[in-house]
C-alpha cells in the first residue's frame, strides 16, 4: 500500500504542477484537437476518483472474495488507444476555476486516502474484486493502480493541450 500512496501522491503532484500555472481562461479554453478543455479533463479526473473510491468502499463492505484475474490495465497509458468515458464520469461543461478544481481534487484525495488508510489487512485488496466498466472484475489493488495510471494518461493529455495555448 505504501507504493500505491507514493504513486498516487507523485501523480497528483504532477497534475497540479501542470494546471496551477494556468489562468481560468486558459483552463477552460476548448481546442479542436480535444473534445474537452483542460478544466473538463480535471473535472473528469475528479469524478473518476470519487467513483473509484465508492467502488473500493463497495468491495470492502461486500467482502466477497474473488479469484478475478489480473487485467492488463497499463494499456490506459497508451494514448493511441482511445476510450469513451462512461457517461457517469463525463465532465460538466463548466466553466471551472483553477482554484476550485484544485480544492475539489484535494478534498477527493483526502476522502480516498481515508478509505485506504483504514484497510487493516492490506492483502484483502488483492482478493476482492469489483466490476469495472472497461476491465470487468478487477481486484481492488488494480482499481487503485488504475486510478493513478488514468491520472497519468490525462496529465499527458493536459500537457498536449497546454502546448496548443
Amino acid at each position: 500500500m505504501d507504493d500505491f500512496n507514493e504513486y498516487l501522491s507523485t501523480t497528483r503532484e504532477k497534475l497540479l504542477n501542470e494546471i496551477s500555472c494556468l489562468d481560468d481562461d486558459e483552463f477552460n479554453r476548448t481546442f479542436e484537437a480535444s473534445m474537452w478543455s483542460i478544466a473538463q479533463v480535471c473535472h473528469h479526473l475528479l469524478k473518476t476518483e470519487n467513483l473509484f473510491r465508492k467502488a473500493i468502499l463497495f468491495g470492502l463492505k461486500q467482502k466477497i472474495l474473488s479469484k478475478a484475474e489480473r487485467q492488463p490495465i497499463e494499456i490506459v497509458l497508451d494514448k493511441s488507444v482511445k476510450y469513451q468515458a462512461p457517461q457517469i464520469s463525463e465532465p460538466d461543461s463548466g466553466p471551472f476555476q483553477v482554484s476550485q478544481i484544485i480544492q475539489l481534487l484535494s478534498e477527493s484525495r483526502i476522502k480516498l486516502m481515508d478509505v485506504l488508510v483504514k484497510i487493516e489487512d492490506k492483502s484483502i485488496v488483492e482478493e476482492i474484486a469489483v466490476n469495472h466498466p472497461r476491465f470487468g472484475n478487477l481486484p481492488l489493488d488494480q482499481w487503485i493502480e488504475l486510478l493513478y495510471l488514468h491520472e497519468q494518461r490525462h496529465t499527458e493529455q493536459i500537457k498536449d493541450l497546454k502546448a496548443l495555448l
